[in-house]
């Protein structure tokens, strides 16, 4: 079954975050999650938003943000 409405956004606590390098390498391996269409890194407070069509789990974003190198924190 699939959904046709508006995107919605998934929110995350990102840890190990220390510069740009960090943010563009979640960044793009968060991207690449199927349903994804935005993602936005905050540095300084360590907050992932991720904009998607339909919902994406949220073991698979921490799995992205561990393929970066990071850890999504709670």
């Amino acid at each position: 079954m699939t959904s046709q409405g508006e995107a919605t956004t998934q929110v995350y606590a990102v840890s190990g975050m220390t510069c740009q390098h960090c943010v563009n390498a979640v960044t793009e391996q968060v991207s690449a999650l199927e349903g994804v269409t935005g993602v936005q890194v905050a540095l300084d407070t360590g907050v992932l938003t991720i904009s998607v069509n339909e919902p994406v789990e949220d073991a698979a974003v921490a799995a992205a943000v561990d393929e970066a190198g990071y850890t999504v924190a709670g």
